[in-house]
């Protein structure tokens, strides 16, 4: 929520303004969660003139994104001005859950299926990288997600398969270099869960703040 004030209680308290401009608001931490669209970049500019945060969500100008999600990935994204949150949650030695809603080109297979929680190589950095053991389980029904726009591209003669992957490391495009390794290339990707905190209901381009307390405790168990 963002609160207007007179100049003389600005000179004597910290602010900032939105990122819409002319409005101030109290410098405080502030955290937020949001479901970030497909093909939209996980930043607030961009000089390639591409969809940005910055066209779905307006917030402070010093509250930025933890973390990324690729341009055609979507779902969920912590935004907030808490450096420690930040460093916390992107120093590998706090290894934490991601969990994602993977759709794969094919019937996937319960050796590919096994081969993914066993780990597989995968190029990172131009080196081979094994992945860390992880838990995968292929979905019996097709989760209920929003509609994707645009959609994938359906193909009535092969089946899509639905999967859950929940990984505690984060290499660049690791998800859809495992199911390639496999032979079962991402279709579609959603991130649902970052530890303790969920998407739920949340729908692309929307957002939701939460108190310093309820983050810290679903994140960190505090």
């Amino acid at each position: 929520m963002c609160w207007e004030f007179d100049s003389h209680y600005l000179l004597t308290h910290p602010y900032t303004e939105s990122r819409s401009g002319g409005i101030f608001v109290l410098s405080m931490k502030r955290y937020f969660i949001i479901y970030k669209p497909y093909l939209v970049l996980s930043q607030f500019t961009s000089q390639l003139k591409k969809q940005t945060l910055a066209d779905f969500f307006d917030v402070l100008k010093n509250v930025y994104p933890v973390g990324r999600l690729d341009e055609d990935s979507e779902g969920l994204l912590i935004l907030t001005n808490d450096e420690q949150l930040n460093h916390r949650l992107l120093n590998p030695s706090f290894a934490h859950e991601r969990e994602y809603f993977v759709q794969v080109d094919g019937a996937i297979t319960q050796e590919a299926i096994q081969q993914l929680q066993n780990g597989v190589e995968i190029n990172v950095n131009s080196k081979l990288y094994k992945t860390k053991k992880c838990k995968v389980e292929l979905f019996e029904e097709t989760p209920i997600v929003p509609e994707r726009n645009p959609p994938i591209r359906f193909r009535k003669e092969i089946p899509a398969s639905w999967i859950r992957v929940i990984l505690t490391e984060g290499k660049n495009r690791q998800v859809r270099k495992m199911t390639a390794k496999v032979g079962f290339p991402t279709l579609r990707l959603i991130r649902y869960r970052i530890e303790g905190i969920e998407l739920g209901n949340l729908q692309p381009g929307k957002l939701i703040e939460l108190p310093q307390k309820t983050i810290y405790k679903k994140l960190f168990h505090e």
